[in-house]
């Protein structure tokens, strides 16, 4: 039937005189297709011998049809199977988006499948991310409309976007954002946002709690020449706490959020200050979605407010936020998470006693992160938390990165960090990790076209597998081709046949907007992430290769 009906709609469109004369006038396109074959191995584990090969494609295809109409399709393909570990309902071939927006004045209407954020993000944000298997589009209506320049009004309605199904829940939202930078005297820009959300799951009815979940936002946004500062205020109404799960009958609480961000930067000076309060604060289209580890049918968005590294082994013990209720134990139940991140950035000038000859780049930053403090009742499952209490510690880290260029063949980068991280509490498993990294980057610029680039790394601890090493080296022929190979390895394991080299060789070619990779190697097991938000990949030995490339 899914199939029956994408071919109507591509029959529709391709087959009406005013798309056929237009649709390939002003058609664009993009194409991206990830792919790998697993290869049974001692150390990672084995595969069936008909799920070796795993290929993920994306088909997108734009086109303006006249003056105010756009049209947007994309097909994706996951056949014979999706790499590991992402959703089983991305299997097959069809009809993944499919948008018609029509543009006139002021006005912008949208139907079919977009992607919408209200404020940070905090009680709405859809959004794709192919590296994490996400894809959250709301397929319905959107509509918006501006005011003079000076009001922003968003209105939608629709059912999230799971694989190439959708969620029984529906969503509706308004969102009005206000200019009021006219009251201000200088150039600085002052912007005032109010948002609603509701969530309707018609899968789970039950007499103790309503269908309908709302949330409601405030929000402030101040910026001037060198400060800038947000903050947004959240309420969530009355939510099933989800336990062992099940849906609770009697365990049912209200949500909050509360955000706030400032900044000021001047003369090579700049500071970042971010503090966040979640409570309850984890809401998906379809209540039973909770807990999947694929990130389906999420509707807002709460990333891990730390730094995000570009090294393996500052990326081993990787916090993700905690903004769910969890009653696990009588010495492990949470409410959400409290905590606080500060960036500092200095450029010591040319020609000074630490700045050398072409100066310094010092950037300094510290996160913190703790369960609410407040009384727990693990048998009558309730709880009261306090509003700025810090409990449990869930994660810390104090880094220092050190930019130097010391002429013009050579810089490096030297980074710090201190980490502590709550195994039992962010992964409700079991330990603690202290843990101490070093990370030395180099690079050598051999002429205009060649260089290259080594990266050596080592995270100490007595802790969980002890410590760990890793290094990678890679080899820029020109500017469209590279070669690179690196390993990584527990070498203090406690267990022996635990001491894994991960190691990978690969590279890359690039011309224009295409590019082309190829890598063979080992994956390591754990979570991975992009901009706060991770999934989990299993360990795996094989080859894999991707391509990105516009077709016209």
């Amino acid at each position: 039937m899914k199939k029956i009906k994408n071919i109507l709609v591509l029959s529709f469109l391709l087959n009406t005189s005013f798309s056929y004369t237009q649709l390939f006038k002003n058609l664009s396109s993009s194409y991206e297709s990830y792919s790998a074959y697993y290869l049974d191995d001692s150390k990672t584990g084995d595969f069936n011998q008909e799920d070796r090969f795993r290929s993920n494609n994306y088909l997108n295809l734009k086109s303006y049809l006249g003056r105010n109409w756009n049209f947007e399709i994309q097909i994706e393909s996951y056949a014979p199977s999706p790499l590991l570990n992402y959703s089983p309902n991305f299997k097959e071939i069809g009809l993944s988006t499919f948008k018609i927006d029509y543009n006139i004045d002021d006005l912008n209407i949208s139907a079919g499948n977009f992607y919408e954020q209200f404020g940070s993000g905090m009680i709405l944000r859809s959004w794709e991310d192919k590296d994490l298997g996400i894809n959250n589009s709301i397929r319905g209506l959107n509509a918006k409309y501006r005011i003079n320049d000076e009001i922003n009004i968003t209105a939608l309605i629709g059912n999230q976007k799971k694989g190439f199904k959708y969620s029984k829940g529906y969503i509706v939202g308004f969102d009005s954002e206000f200019d009021l930078s006219k009251i201000t005297k200088n150039n600085s820009t002052f912007l005032m946002g109010l948002s609603y959300v509701g969530r309707n799951d018609q899968r789970t009815k039950s007499s103790f709690y309503p269908e309908m979940t709302n949330l409601i936002s405030g929000r402030i946004d101040f910026s001037s020449n060198s400060f800038y500062s947000n903050i947004e205020l959240v309420n969530k109404s009355k939510n099933p706490i989800v336990i062992f799960g099940s849906l609770s009958d009697n365990f049912i609480k209200e949500g909050s959020a509360f955000l706030f961000n400032s900044g000021f930067f001047k003369n090579g000076f700049g500071l970042d200050f971010t503090f966040r309060r979640l409570e309850n604060m984890s809401l998906f289209s379809e209540r039973e979605a909770f807990g999947n580890v694929y990130n389906e049918s999420i509707v807002n968005y709460l990333p891990a407010l730390t730094k995000q590294h570009d090294y393996s082994l500052t990326n081993l013990y990787v916090y993700a936020a905690q903004p769910n209720v969890s009653f696990q134990s009588k010495d492990l139940t949470k409410a959400g998470e409290i905590g606080m991140q500060a960036d500092l950035y200095y450029f010591i000038e040319e020609e000074t006693f630490l700045g050398g000859k072409y100066g310094t780049n010092l950037s300094i930053n510290a996160s913190v992160w703790n369960n609410l403090d407040g009384n727990y009742d693990y048998v009558n499952q309730n709880y009261d938390v306090d509003l700025f209490g810090f409990g449990e510690k869930y994660f810390s880290e104090l880094s220092l990165e050190i930019r130097k260029k010391w002429s013009t063949k050579f810089d490096n980068i030297i980074l710090f960090v201190n980490q502590f991280y709550n195994k039992k509490f962010v992964e409700e498993t079991t330990g603690e990790v202290e843990s101490s990294i070093v990370v030395l980057e180099n690079t050598y610029k051999i002429n205009d076209k060649k260089s290259i680039r080594l990266e050596l790394q080592h995270l100490s601890t007595k802790d969980d597998t002890k410590n760990w090493s890793a290094f990678a080296i890679e080899y820029n022929l020109n500017s469209a081709f590279s070669v690179y190979f690196s390993d990584l390895y527990n070498y203090q394991n406690p267990t022996e046949e635990k001491k894994v080299h991960y190691y990978n060789l690969g590279g890359s070619y690039s011309k224009g907007i295409n590019r082309y990779t190829i890598n063979y190697g080992r994956q390591r097991g754990g979570l991975v992430c992009t901009g706060g938000i991770c999934r989990y990949v299993p360990e795996s030995t094989g080859l894999s290769f991707s391509i990105t490339t516009s077709l016209f």
